[in-house]
């Protein structure tokens, strides 16, 4: 165990995609398992404890989201001993792969989610849509998803024009429609920006008696990077783990957006777009007294200036 979280410990983010394969294969390999899954997946298990998070995630986002170019499930890992599998992609796919079907198709064969007391499925955006549609797999889990779309079917989402190319992907196999798969699940929760239009009719598909939608409003269409930042990420997946994420634990979490700075810019350009100055006004009083906010002296400066012209 000792060796194994020393090879956590290790950055990765120097490494080329071959040599970055190579080296979590060799972790993996030391307490778990790493296998390819067709040619633009792979799954990278370390197993730990009797709480399995199994998370949805790319290659690219990796390196992005993480200074040692570690899946995000690590953290877990090392901080509170978590058992992880990482699915991940080779750019955006929405891991619609007949591989990864068989894969999951061999877990559930295996009995192996059976071996957790609990299992929790996390992803954003097109690894949200996976983390809903492959927790089928796992009757009972838990799901985390953050901006999931339900389905890029054309038959049924017309009106997202944002993915165009990946229209001809089947999304009618098994694994398809996100929405219907977490039946399965004890609880979902699905978190998403109100004002992103198409987000929001996305989660609007998600509704169901076992799912629990917490609005971010003004967070932009980002939010898995904000949930990192305000350092919150954490402390929802251990909510979820204790069946304790509600909506009065969810808003103490989302004070931490008084201190973040991308919302507080949203929300200024919002009130500024609305033409609400006196909204605007209050709110850079209120953070130029508490932080080191350039644009939001500049801006009071601005209204005060208007205000005796």
């Amino acid at each position: 165990m000792a060796d194994s979280n020393h090879d956590l410990d290790r950055s990765l983010a120097n490494l080329g995609k071959r040599d970055w394969l190579t080296a979590v294969s060799h972790i993996c390999e030391a307490r778990g398992s790493f296998e390819k899954l067709g040619k633009r997946h792979y799954s990278a298990l370390l197993e730990r404890s009797e709480t399995l998070l199994v998370t949805f995630e790319t290659l690219q986002g990796i390196r992005a989201l993480s200074a040692e170019a570690q899946p995000l499930g690590w953290d877990m890992v090392k901080t509170h001993d978590w058992s992880h599998l990482c699915i991940a992609s080779d750019g955006d796919t929405w891991f619609r792969d007949p591989a990864i079907y068989g894969y999951f198709d061999r877990l559930i064969d295996d009995g192996f989610f059976d071996g957790f007391d609990q299992v929790i499925f996390y992803g954003a955006g097109p690894c949200g849509y996976a983390a809903a549609a492959y927790s089928v797999a796992a009757p009972g889990a838990a799901v985390l998803a953050v901006q999931p779309q339900a389905t890029l079917d054309p038959r049924v989402t017309e009106w997202d024009d944002r993915f165009a190319e990946l229209r001809r992907v089947d999304f009618t196999e098994r694994f398809g429609y996100a929405p219907d798969m977490i039946d399965a699940a004890e609880r979902a929760y699905v978190l998403y920006d109100p004002a992103e239009q198409l987000d929001a009719m996305h989660a609007a598909l998600f509704t169901r008696p076992n799912v629990t939608k917490f609005r971010l409003r003004y967070m932009g269409d980002a939010i898995q990077t904000d949930l990192l930042e305000m350092d919150i990420w954490e402390s929802l997946l251990l909510a979820v783990r204790d069946n304790q994420l509600d909506v009065l634990f969810f808003a103490k979490c989302l004070r931490m957006r008084r201190i973040h700075p991308p919302y507080l810019r949203n929300l200024l350009a919002v009130l500024d777009n609305q033409n609400r100055p006196v909204l605007a006004k209050a709110l850079a009083q209120n953070v130029t007294s508490r932080m080191h906010a350039p644009r939001f002296a500049r801006r009071l400066a601005q209204i005060e200036a208007s205000e005796h012209a």
